[in-house]
């Protein structure tokens, strides 16, 4: 077997191998922060980046606190929800900024942090996670798929030159397919937040002219 190719398959074992954190363990109590800090670490190990010690630090979870995209812990203790929410900061930090993920957790905390009639957030991410294996095998599909393609390319090089071209088309593959999902959820986050500030606006004009309407 190729370098490549053995390369490849160890992606994709890798990617097999990534298991998202099963809702029946995330546990229903409130939690200290070094309570938090010891389930987050264990469970998001197959999804932990290879140069990351920690998939979490009280630092971190400082700061999310602090930037108001973590709601604050009731006595120094951290629910469910807020379990949640870390777990959700955690794959959006990959690739997103702070501004941006508030945007998207903003909404479901306004709704559904805490007690909440209907669906709460729980719900939310066991019907988040329900997708992993589906979404899993689409990804690989798309994986292989552009390999295929890499390997198709500069096939008149000689052996080195070769690998060399094509390993860098498909490194180039996916990085274009993130780079484009990157700036679409970019996007589509902005675009929202302009409507919410435009709907804001319009509410405020609202209430000044029955203000003074009423003088």
């Amino acid at each position: 077997m190729d370098n490549s190719k053995k390369r490849l398959n160890d992606i994709l074992r890798q990617l097999a191998e990534i298991d998202y954190v099963h809702p029946e363990d995330i546990p229903n109590i409130d939690l200290y922060m070094d309570q938090v800090l010891t389930f987050l670490n264990q469970e998001l190990g197959t999804v932990r980046e290879v140069n990351e010690d920690k998939a979490m630090t009280k630092t971190m979870i400082n700061n999310y606190t602090k930037n108001q995209i973590l709601p604050p812990p009731e006595k120094k203790k951290y629910s469910r929800e807020h379990m949640l929410n870390l777990i959700f900061i955690y794959y959006f930090k990959n690739f997103l900024g702070l501004k941006d993920i508030k945007s998207i957790l903003d909404p479901i905390n306004a709704k559904y942090y805490g007690d909440s009639e209907g669906v709460d957030f729980f719900d939310i991410y066991c019907n988040m996670v329900g997708y992993e294996h589906t979404v899993a095998k689409e990804v690989t599909k798309d994986i292989i798929k552009k390999y295929n393609f890499s390997r198709e390319v500069f096939e008149e090089e000689d052996e080195e030159s070769k690998d060399i071209l094509q390993d860098f088309t498909f490194i180039c593959l996916l990085s274009f397919d993130v780079f484009v999902k990157k700036m679409m959820i970019e996007q589509y986050i902005s675009d929202r937040r302009k409507e919410e500030e435009e709907q804001a606006d319009k509410s405020e004009d609202s209430e000044v002219k029955t203000e003074e309407s009423q003088k």
